[in-house]
């Protein structure tokens, strides 16, 4: 995408603004882009959390690292402070769909706010999108309707609750729908891991350890053109552990065939691995073996 300043859009009226939009709380607002004017390229920074249902194709989608021409009926996840882009070659498009938007002030306080973060999507690259059946995007449209609706009530005490609680409930739905997306495309889930695997393989058969040390889950998932937390839940969902302890499990396999070879201490063993300090080494080997290196050594 070509250079472009930046647009910082960081309230939600002054989305609303520009998005043609009435604001009636400000911090939460359901977008309905059919009341948008057109839009052409550009590039845009939130200070809240986005959540894009686009309905028609209008262009290449940049987020992160990719692009995405996403399809009807796919939800995008941004977070705060992510900047996201349209290329649309500066034709003037129409958009349509809908966007729940929700500033970070609206949850502080909540059960919502507290577990946030175990809505990793809000971190997943742009082609990394949820794809909704017919069914699943009904249910969306239906959780946009229902905040959408206590949003056209009077503000009171209950507003608040009963508007976070509507959107807790969505990123739910979204939860299980991602569940569903990782099993449709359990092959390409496969090819992940494959390739996964052999990555590290070679990492550690390599120099690698000893020039840029212990091999982290961010390096892989960069390798294989994920983000980092997109690549952490195919690992977590689909072997059970998380990405950083199959690696663990790795080193542990490979520092046991190397353990045995007397030309080797280990601090030699620890430091081929990548790690900085012997000890580190060997307090990791402790806690998944049970026995010290060395013990190890002597156990067999």
């Amino acid at each position: 995408m070509e250079d472009q300043e930046v647009e910082i859009y960081n309230s939600v009226s002054e989305y609303n603004k520009m998005a043609n939009q009435e604001t009636l709380h400000p911090l939460v607002s359901v977008v309905d882009f059919s009341k948008s004017d057109p839009i052409s390229q550009h590039k845009r920074t939130f200070g809240f959390y986005t959540v894009f249902l686009k309905d028609v194709m209008c262009g290449d989608m940049f987020y992160g690292k990719n692009s995405y021409d996403y399809q009807e009926g796919t939800l995008v996840f941004i977070a705060p402070g992510q900047t996201y882009g349209i290329y649309n070659k500066g034709k003037q498009i129409q958009p349509a769909g809908f966007a729940l938007i929700f500033h970070p002030d609206l949850i502080k306080g909540t059960n919502l706010g507290k577990n946030i973060k175990e809505y990793s999507f809000f971190s997943y690259d742009v082609h990394e999108a949820l794809h909704l059946s017919e069914k699943e995007r009904e249910i969306i449209l239906e959780c946009f309707k229902n905040i959408k609706l206590e949003l056209d009530q009077s503000i009171d005490k209950h507003s608040k609750s009963l508007i976070v609680n509507n959107i807790e409930l969505f990123l739910n739905y979204c939860m299980r729908f991602y569940d569903r997306q990782f099993i449709t495309r359990d092959h390409i889930n496969q090819g992940v891991i494959g390739k996964f695997e052999n990555l590290l393989d070679e990492y550690l058969k390599s120099d690698k350890p000893k020039n840029f040390g212990f091999p982290m889950v961010n390096y892989f998932a960069e390798q294989l053109n994920l983000s980092a937390n997109y690549f952490g839940d195919i690992i977590k969902k689909e072997l059970g552990i998380s990405a950083q302890e199959f690696i663990h499990n790795k080193l542990i396999d490979v520092a046991k065939e190397q353990i045995f070879n007397p030309e080797k201490s280990i601090s030699e063993i620890s430091y081929d691995l990548g790690f900085k300090y012997p000890q580190h080494f060997t307090r990791l080997f402790k806690t998944k073996v049970g026995v010290s290196p060395s013990e190890y050594k002597m156990l067999n």
